[in-house]
Parts: structure tokens; C-alpha cells; sequence
């Protein structure tokens, strides 16, 4: 049986706002039928804090930290809470909600998408598991995060390994396409991580500090062997082709099609009425 071919795309080490124009780009162009599905790979030339579409920037983010530590901002197009994008390897993937494969429920789609991230850990001779919320209690708690940190706690089938959570992903769905993306930590700076948020008063943000490295893990802290990034590409790309039963051929960009990532990047990432807008 002959495996779909998908695009793929590494873009590299690049700005938060480009980051997050070219994967509403791939959205749009996937949604017109000129592209066929895709997964991508990036970096962040300089490290930045996202945080998810509906967050309040002023009330949540400690701008003077942020400032501080010489980091970028951007709201993300997809939900979900704030992530310092430092030391890691970011995916998306952009598919139709009508592809065969993919089921009609978010989190069900969630988890076949997903399976990419899990046979990259296990690629990388990790044992990654799903999250699945068992108690009222955990179920209750993701629909009222206590934290402003992605990481503070899995999600419906989020990977965790040795019940901590090591890659945080999140969705949305316009024109008819799905965009999930995502960050495989490699190392994380918890200190830095939790300075750039407000809190009660310190001893909240300790506790809260204290209980998200009991719940969050990146990679090289559960391996002898450190991970570099050109493993986890490679890694993770295989993860992707064998967890969705695919092929991925090289996606080139044409000048036409970086000119319209331009004018996203200019128009909405990178103007603070996008940014701030809550």
C-alpha cells in the first residue's frame, strides 16, 4: 500500500513573529488546496515567550523580565498558556479537518497527530507515554489552569515520560484546516521560565516553581547521552512519517510565497495590536 505523501518544511532558528506567520500561511495555502498537508520544523533565532490566543498579556506577562532577558514576544494563533521557546525543537502540522485520518473530535485528532510526537521520543530511545486525565479532580483542573505556564501540567494526551510532561502542543482550526504546533524541550531554565510572569506574591510563584518540576521534564534531563538539535530533527521527522503512516517530501517556497509570509509577520505578529490585544 503506497504511504501519503506530505510536505516538509524546516524553516531554522528564525523570529517569533515570522514563526508563527509562516505557520498561518501553510494554513491558509493548505486551505486553497495549493499546498498538500504539512510538518514543519523551526527554531527561534532570538528565544521568546508565546503565549496562547486568548491569554491577557499585561495582567499575565512581567514585560520588565522579558526585557531583561533580551526575549521576543508573540501571540500565538492556537490556545493554550505561555511557553519560553529557548532550548527546543517547534513542530507544526497543518491538515484538513476532512483528511481520512484525521477524526472529527479535537481531542481524538489531537491524539492521531500526536502520534508523530511519540515515535520521535521513542525514536530517541525515550519511553513516552499519553496523558490520559483519569480523576474529576484532573479533569476539572484543565479547564481552570492554575498557572500562566504551558508546562505546568499534561494535557488530554500529552506526552509525558515517567509521568512528567515533555512537550507541550496546541490547536486551532480556521478555513477548515487544523494547525497544531508545539515545543520538544530539550533543556528548560525554570528560574527564568517563572520570572516572567505575574504571581500573588513570591511564595505562590515558589510553589508554583516547586510543583512544575515535579510535573515537567525536558529531554537531556532523561537521558545519559544529551540530545542536539540535529538529532531530534531527525528523530522527530522519522517519528512523524512513521506515528502518520506517511512520506514527507522537501517543501520550497517560492518568492511569492515568502513575500506573503511578509505581510503576516508585518501585519499581525509583529503589531502590537495583535499582541496585546487582550
Amino acid at each position: 500500500m503506497t504511504k501519503e505523501t506530505w510536505a516538509f518544511l524546516d524553516t531554522g532558528n528564525q523570529s517569533a513573529a515570522y514563526n508563527m506567520a509562516v505557520d498561518e500561511a501553510l494554513l491558509d495555502w493548505h486551505s486553497k488546496g495549493d499546498i498538500p498537508p504539512v510538518v514543519r520544523f523551526y527554531g527561534w533565532e532570538q528565544a521568546a515567550l508565546s503565549i496562547g490566543y486568548f491569554q491577557k498579556a499585561e495582567k499575565e506577562v512581567n514585560f520588565e523580565e522579558l526585557q531583561k532577558h533580551g526575549l521576543g514576544f508573540v501571540r500565538r494563533p492556537t490556545g493554550g498558556r505561555g511557553v519560553l521557546h529557548e532550548h527546543e525543537l517547534t513542530y507544526s502540522v497543518i491538515v484538513s479537518e476532512n483528511h481520512p485520518e484525521m477524526p472529527a473530535g479535537v481531542t481524538e485528532a489531537y491524539r492521531v497527530i500526536s502520534e508523530g510526537v511519540l515515535q520521535g521520543f521513542r525514536a530517541l530511545g525515550l519511553q513516552a507515554e499519553f496523558a490520559v486525565p483519569r480523576t474529576e479532580e484532573e479533569k476539572a483542573s484543565l479547564k481552570n489552569p492554575r498557572s500562566s505556564v504551558c508546562f505546568d501540567a499534561p494535557s488530554w494526551y500529552e506526552l509525558v515520560v515517567e509521568g512528567r510532561k515533555v512537550a507541550g502542543s496546541a490547536q486551532t482550526r480556521q478555513k477548515g484546516v487544523i494547525l497544531q504546533h508545539g515545543s520538544i524541550l530539550l533543556d528548560i531554565d525554570e528560574d527564568k521560565l517563572f520570572s516572567l510572569f505575574h504571581y500573588p506574591n513570591d511564595r505562590v510563584k515558589e510553589r508554583m516553581k516547586s510543583a512544575f518540576k515535579s510535573k515537567a521534564v525536558a529531554i537531556n534531563d532523561l537521558r545519559a547521552e544529551p540530545v542536539t538539535l540535529d538529532e531530534a530533527r531527525v528523530s522527530f521527522k522519522q517519528g512523524f512519517e512513521q506515528g502518520l503512516n506517511i512520506g514527507l517530501a522537501p517543501l520550497q517556497l517560492t518568492e511569492d510565497q515568502n513575500q506573503q509570509i511578509a505581510v503576516i509577520q508585518k501585519e499581525r505578529y509583529e503589531n502590537p495590536s495583535w499582541n496585546f490585544r487582550r
